[in-house]
């Protein structure tokens, strides 16, 4: 059957987690939306539901469903466009908790414009495994420490039914997790939105809350415009160094900002990142969870910190009707483990960091907080696989040496299509501990689950001819994130010979819609948006 690929099989566990976790989400999503409606009711509106797509990603992970996540954003938005169009509704209430309808639906408000507000459905709460917490990215670990004798099929087992303990978007700060805080930033979700647990109450009352707080909205004419203006995205910038958010907020944000009419470059988060502390080290990067980010204070007390840096612009308005400088007020953090004060972060610099050399003029990004310290700087042999599939297996059986830096091309935006997480091969990398010795690079994107040294979003990507397509076997590969450098260390000469060898490779596409999004979508440095 069709489904096999994600329920049969050792390599299926982390998938299997998730559907493990689906046993309370169709209730629970429920229970947002009845709170939501009651919420409008109670304020005097009228509410009518209707549904968006939702891809999960940790679902997808791993074999073709994945090139449908990303190019599902663009549905998303295009779909809502259509719906509140075709029925004017005076106001919008978003309920979005995976990946791509978060930002798919910033996007869709954005080009509507009619007054909007956001509340997700909330993060799961870590699962826990021999007294250690445990998360979605415990298990795609898990199943490479399994490939190599490490642990038993039966560990393998209680893992993948333990890493996901209620519904919810997945407990580290992945890519779901930083676009929900980030909306708060955005002054697009109530304070709470990002780190309320899925299954507590306080999110029932969130979710009732936003409800009636559309109804102020419409009633005093706020649209997104008024909230998401560029200031509002240099917050979010400095927020996602904070926290070290999910690479794919230098997708989605750039996205979001395009159709609010403001232009982002890459470039702008290393100079918000020479200046923004990171201030968390959340799962993957560290041993704490969202839900210890909402007890420490969520991101008012994150943005309550930065403040006292000059960081942030606190006179923007927010959907709460009030400024920034008014929703902070008093937030400090109450547990300084999970957010570390000002004069004491994990960094100096931000969680994030844009790449530029000859392998990616354009740039490529990478999640620095993640990075072990002795791969922040890096040189070794390319070993080159053009798809997932074909690195994955060399990882498995042990073809990749330490020092080795793995490169997975032919996975962008239009090369792929749909520019798949490349979770599985560093999973793989780390499981097999390899993870402080080898790098990966891609023309994909990663999980927010990844850790490592993986740099992904290599513009231009190989499909259109960029530097990554003509990487060869054994060439070596120079990476200094500090100084935001990737170099292939190939005379400049040769590079321009292999260029003029170069062919397009030829897409076996099914007429359908990954076609069509291969036609249209741009470059991963410019949110892979569609033209």
């Amino acid at each position: 059957m069709r489904s096999d690929r994600i329920k049969q099989g050792d390599k299926s566990a982390p998938q299997r987690s998730l559907l493990y976790a689906l046993g309370f989400t169709e209730e629970e999503m429920d229970k947002i939306e009845e709170a939501v409606k009651q919420g409008v009711a109670l304020a005097g509106g009228v509410p009518v539901v209707f549904p968006a797509i939702a891809v999960c990603d940790g679902i997808a992970m791993g074999h073709e469903g994945m090139k449908y996540s990303l190019v599902t954003r663009e549905l998303i938005a295009d779909s809502t466009e259509a719906m509140a169009e075709a029925h004017p509704f005076d106001g919008l209430v978003m309920i979005p908790n995976c990946d791509k309808n978060v930002p798919g639906l910033l996007m869709a408000a954005a080009r509507l414009n009619i007054p909007s507000i956001v509340v997700s459905g909330g993060p799961m709460l870590a699962g826990t495994m021999k007294k250690k917490r445990i998360s979605y990215s415990t298990v795609s670990e898990a199943v490479s420490r399994h490939q190599t004798g490490e642990i038993t099929a039966e560990e393998l087992r209680v893992c993948e039914q333990k890493a996901c303990p209620t519904c919810g978007s997945c407990s580290g700060m992945f890519t779901a997790n930083s676009m929900n805080c980030l909306t708060e930033v955005l002054g697009m979700g109530l304070p709470g939105n990002g780190t309320i647990p899925a299954v507590f109450s306080e999110r029932i009352r969130l979710a009732k809350r936003a409800g009636m707080q559309i109804m102020k909205l419409v009633k005093k004419g706020i649209r997104p415009s008024d909230l998401m203006t560029e200031k509002a995205f240099e917050n979010a910038l400095a927020v996602d160094m904070a926290l070290g958010c999910s690479t794919n907020s230098m997708l989605h944000l750039p996205a979001i900002a395009h159709e609010c009419g403001i232009r982002m470059d890459l470039t702008m988060a290393n100079a918000i990142s020479e200046k923004v502390p990171n201030l968390c080290h959340l799962a993957p990067a560290g041993e704490s969870y969202v839900e210890d980010l909402n007890e420490a204070g969520g991101i008012p007390a994150v943005l309550h910190e930065l403040d006292k840096l000059g960081l942030i612009r606190t006179d923007l308005l927010t959907c709460t009707l009030k400024t920034v400088a008014e929703n902070i007020k008093g937030k400090e953090i109450r547990d300084k483990t999970v957010i570390r004060p000002a004069e004491d972060p994990y960094s100096r610099t931000g969680g994030i960091a844009v790449l530029k050399g000859n392998l990616a003029p354009e740039g490529c990004v990478v999640k620095r907080s993640a990075v072990a310290e002795e791969m922040l700087c890096h040189s070794g042999r390319a070993r080159v696989f053009d798809g997932e599939e074909a690195a994955l297996e060399a990882i498995y059986a042990g073809r990749i040496e330490p020092g080795d830096v793995v490169v997975i091309r032919y996975e962008g935006p239009k090369g792929g299509p749909g520019m798949r997480e490349m979770l599985n091969p560093t999973s793989a990398i780390m499981g097999s501990g390899l993870g402080d010795s080898v790098a990966l690079i891609t023309d994909g994107r990663f999980s927010g689950a990844t850790r490592g040294a993986a740099i992904g979003h290599v513009s231009p990507e190989a499909a259109v001819g960029g530097t990554i397509a003509l990487v060869e076997e054994g060439d070596l590969i120079e990476i200094n994130i500090p100084d935001h450098k990737i170099q292939l260390l190939v005379d400049e000469e040769e590079i321009k010979n292999r260029k003029s060898r170069w062919q397009p490779r030829q897409q076996k596409l099914k007429n359908g819609y990954l076609k069509r999004y291969a036609r249209s979508v741009t470059s991963g440095s410019t949110g892979a948006i569609l033209e």
